[in-house]
């Protein structure tokens, strides 16, 4: 009887503590309760930086999916990742100018997105909903996207996820590919929780950035802009053909560069329309609120998640990808709101280190003064950026944050090693395979100057931190003496934007097969450069900071 009653004081116990549990679980955004980031099964398998992947597409009819990939619809596949097959799920080609280069190539080398939910909303791969795999376009190097990414995650800031992957089509080799975490709702869920905030991928309809866009932008009629810099006191850049000039709104939006009009919606449209969450008129007048708020330098402390936005930049203005936010396109970037604050989310590096705008001025771009980080524009024609030189203690935070950054990657000779370890890993995929855009030759030359700008490059901001090279564009024109020479540097050497590349490596190739004796489809695991790159992150990756929830 004793003991009865004693399992019964224990049950109502049990069930008080549970109601109460769950009371606190439904109200934590209410009470302060900070969410952590949700772990993820795909981390690490897919995005495990140590090997590189297999991914083989199963399609019927893959020649008639080729043949309308300009047309992004959708395909049902069966994809086999690393052994593990996933069927019933969908395949586009994707991209923006990107998607007609391919086909004004002659190369069916396209860019893919996978969605695993697209025909079933329970599919996914491992917890991962949507799958990128780039075709690493333009890039020699085969690193520029990976190395970014890389480096963002490592400094803090939230990146998607990326590994290498070397795709077969129905069992013949395709290519060496980068597989990217689509920034949408696994990635949302992963660094900030279920109860995540809006998401956005600001872009003009004339320019690209997504699905559908960019279909009207021609890009033989568009002119690239000089950067704001100076022109090499040694070398001068050959003059460029003269080619027709769009409409200025092809290429200036003011809702995509974050500058405030006014309080209508539509007037924003550039950035509503490409929500990537579900918004309501309160989301979109409380976005609107903190762009106005950033334009006039109000509370940049609640309005800006101000460590991590400073972190995307120094990452951000090191690399210089002018196909983005601080470039003339102003495109290629998330913008992720939470409860009125703003953060940055890195997207689309193949341009990175001087690719987009097909600069051979080695010593302009290796000296790009990071006070004046900006091409086809100016600072202050850049909000998201403008407010870290509006006061001193941000810029100063700035300058502080670019400090850590050369000493983490350069004092101990860590980013040589990133590269040099990750360019042995890929050497043999890129060597066989069959579909690439250059040469394995121009790909070890490409590696080997990528190593060599980095260099530079953290040489000369060492030198725009500490005052001897000045940190400026008018400051730079008006004294070259203190430049870090940088003349014997081929930029071109990377991959370009007008890089033709190897457009007859489609035609090296009878039926899918690769050239050369190497062995058809080889798992990684038999590779002779399979070792883990140096420094590069492993495994699941590490826990972001805490981020607090609710709407």
């Amino acid at each position: 009887m004793s003991t009865s009653k004693h399992i019964d004081k224990i049950c109502c116990i049990i069930t008080a503590v549970t109601f109460l549990l769950t009371i606190l679980f439904m109200n934590a955004g209410k009470l302060g309760i900070q969410a952590v980031s949700a772990p993820v099964g795909y981390a690490s398998r897919l995005f495990h930086t140590s090997t590189v992947h297999t991914i083989d597409i199963v399609m019927d009819d893959w020649d008639s999916f080729l043949a309308n990939c300009t047309d992004e619809q959708y395909a049902e596949c069966t994809v086999i990742i690393d052994g593990e097959a996933f069927r019933n799920v969908a395949l586009r080609a994707k991209g923006n100018t990107s998607l007609t280069t391919v086909e004004s190539y002659g190369n069916n080398r396209y860019s893919f997105k996978i969605e695993f939910d697209h025909y079933d909303n329970a599919l996914n791969y491992h917890g991962l909903d949507k799958l990128c795999l780039n075709n690493i376009i333009q890039d020699n190097t085969y690193m520029k996207d990976y190395l970014t990414y890389q480096l963002m995650h490592d400094f803090d800031v939230d990146a998607p996820l990326c590994s290498y992957a070397y795709i077969t089509v129905n069992g013949d080799d395709w290519g060496l590919y980068l597989a990217v975490e689509g920034v949408e709702e696994a990635f949302l869920q992963r660094n900030y929780g279920s109860d995540y905030g809006e998401l956005y991928k600001p872009d003009s309809m004339n320019m690209g950035g997504g699905r559908g866009n960019g279909r009207e932008f021609d890009m033989t009629n568009f002119e690239l802009p000089q950067p704001s810099g100076h022109a090499s006191p040694t070398q001068q850049a050959p003059p460029e053909p003269q080619m027709q000039q769009p409409p200025d709104h092809t290429m200036q939006s003011s809702d995509v560069s974050l500058i405030y009009t006014d309080e209508e919606f539509d007037s924003y449209a550039n950035i509503f329309d490409n929500a990537k969450t579900d918004v309501t008129d309160s989301d979109k007048a409380r976005l609107i609120e903190s762009i106005r708020k950033l334009n006039s330098s109000e509370d940049i402390s609640d309005i800006i998640d101000v460590d991590e936005v400073i972190r995307y930049f120094v990452v951000h203005n090191f690399v210089l990808n002018f196909d983005s936010y601080t470039g003339s396109m102003m495109h290629n970037y998330y913008l992720y709101e939470e409860n009125g604050q703003l953060s940055m989310i890195p997207w689309d590096y193949n341009l990175a280190f001087g690719g987009f705008e097909d600069q051979t001025d080695a010593v302009t771009l290796v000296n790009y003064p990071i006070d004046t980080p900006v091409s086809g524009g100016t600072v202050d024609s850049r909000p998201m950026l403008a407010w870290i030189f509006s006061e001193e203690a941000y810029e100063n935070l700035y300058h502080q944050y670019f400090a850590e950054f050369i000493a983490k990657y350069f004092e101990n000779g860590r980013i040589d090693n990133m590269i040099t370890s990750t360019e042995e890993l890929i050497a043999p995929y890129v060597e066989q395979d069959p579909t690439k855009f250059c040469t394995y030759e121009e790909f070890k030359k490409g590696a080997s100057t990528l190593k060599q700008f980095c260099l530079l490059r953290a040489e000369s901001i060492q030198g725009q931190l500490d005052g001897t090279i000045p940190s400026t564009s008018e400051a730079q024109a008006q004294d070259t003496s203190a430049l870090v020479d940088a003349d014997g540097l081929s930029i071109s050497d990377m991959g370009t934007m007008g890089d033709m590349g190897n457009i007859g490596g489609m035609g090296e190739m009878e039926h899918g097969h690769p050239p050369g004796n190497m062995e058809h489809n080889p798992p990684p695991g038999n590779m002779e450069h399979n070792s883990p790159p140096v420094d590069m992150p492993q495994g699941e990756p590490p826990e972001p900071p805490n981020q607090s929830f609710g709407r």
